[in-house]
């Protein structure tokens, strides 16, 4: 992963190490971050455990990509075997990440999860500053859990949360990190064309629903599949369109959303899509667009469901009551509760006009409070910032 030899090599290199080769909301985030570096005239080197779509994107922006291996903590390494295992791996991998970033010859780390524990103090072990992106708000497990994961953060030296919910549970869990950890909320981009028109429709026409997200518990499809189910119930022709696919892992769940959605009140009236880019065409089909979390740091796809001019309804959890101005850019419900999800949805198949006043009033604000430019110019800060200090 030497860069010595590339042209421009006196500007300053970022390496960025980042646990996953998809294309969700963190790893678009990411596209968003080093397109900024790269327009500010970094160089950028970006470490990823495998391969996958989100190589190709990074090089077409102008980064250096390679695939290394690392450890990426998953739910089945908080297992006291897993763990044990996890800690006797720790002084081989650290050595080897930091002979890696000395080889790099980088002028900065930047971590961009917690999730990737021993990069930060592989970092600081090299010597050069380190910058950690948190796009996690886990405020339901144990303290002393939370407390742990996030304790490799303490080697950082300077953390960027993507909303002031993230914030607020990192410190719960490590109050040290006050003073070096500030909110830069995402930048999501807008459609490369205007947005199709909101749909005219009378309050007595199908109702056309959509959901862009993985396929995971904490998304809460199986909530807004069951919600889908009450609003048919009560006599609206509703119909979902379900945009995502599943981390490995979660196969299960997958099963249980489509034997679900076989189920005779909804059978029929439910598409999963699997993995869709761009998401546009899908948003453009919808009269509304869910966002069911029962956990959410930030909302990419809130903001995204905004910047089509679709009416929005989101739970209301940490990040996306950041996002959504409940009554004004979107409705906002309690998580993991289909009956308060299925009268919000009711509430505008009703009321076509107030669907319209909140898809208006959604796309002026996710134009102006998360655009893309202000995104990168805020990183593109705290980097330089932190390499010219």
């Amino acid at each position: 992963m030497s860069d010595s030899t590339s042209p421009g090599a006196t500007s300053p290199l970022v390496l960025v190490a980042h646990p996953s080769p998809d294309l969700y909301g963190s790893d678009w985030q990411l596209v968003e971050t080093i397109t900024g570096l790269l327009e500010a005239s970094y160089r950028v080197n970006v470490a990823l455990p495998a391969n996958g779509p989100l190589v190709g994107v990074l090089e077409g922006a102008g980064a250096r990509v390679a695939v290394v291996p690392f450890t990426v903590l998953r739910k089945s390494l908080l297992t006291p075997r897993g763990l044990t295992g996890l800690a006797a791996r720790a002084p081989g991998e650290l050595m080897r990440l930091r002979r890696l970033i000395k080889a790099c010859r980088a002028d900065l780390l930047l971590a961009n999860t917690v999730t990737i524990p021993w990069w930060p103090l592989a970092g600081r072990a090299a010597g050069i500053p380190v910058l950690c992106h948190v796009h996690e708000a886990e405020d339901t497990q144990h303290l002393l859990i939370r407390a742990g994961l996030n304790a490799p953060l303490l080697a950082a030296t300077r953390i960027v949360a993507n909303s002031e919910a993230a914030r607020r549970a990192l410190l719960s869990a490590q109050p040290l990190l006050d003073g070096r950890t500030q909110v830069v909320h995402n930048g999501v981009a807008a459609p490369p064309r205007p947005p199709a028109p909101l749909r005219e429709r009378d309050p007595r026409a199908p109702l056309r629903i959509a959901m862009v997200g993985r396929l995971s518990p904490r998304k809460g499809v199986d909530v807004l599949l069951e919600a889908v189910a009450l609003l048919r119930g009560r006599g609206v022709d509703a119909s979902l369109e379900v945009a995502g696919s599943i981390f490995p892992g979660y196969e299960w769940y997958e099963a249980e959303l489509r034997e679900r959605a076989t189920a005779p009140d909804l059978a029929g009236h439910v598409d999963f899509l699997g993995y869709v880019h761009p998401t546009w065409p899908v948003l453009d089909r919808a009269d509304v667009v869910v966002v069911p979390s029962r956990q959410e740091p930030f909302g990419n796809t809130a903001v995204e469901a905004m910047h089509a001019a679709r009416p929005l309804v989101a739970s209301g959890v940490q990040g996306l009551k950041e996002v959504v101005y409940d009554g004004v850019t979107g409705l906002l419900v309690p998580p993991d509760d289909p009956r308060a999800l299925a009268d919000a949805l009711g509430r505008l198949a009703a009321d076509p006009a107030l669907a319209t006043r909140l898809a208006c009033q959604g796309a002026e604000v996710a134009q102006r409070r998360f655009s893309v430019a202000g995104y990168r110019a805020a990183m593109t800060a705290v980097v330089r910032g932190l390499v010219h200090g």
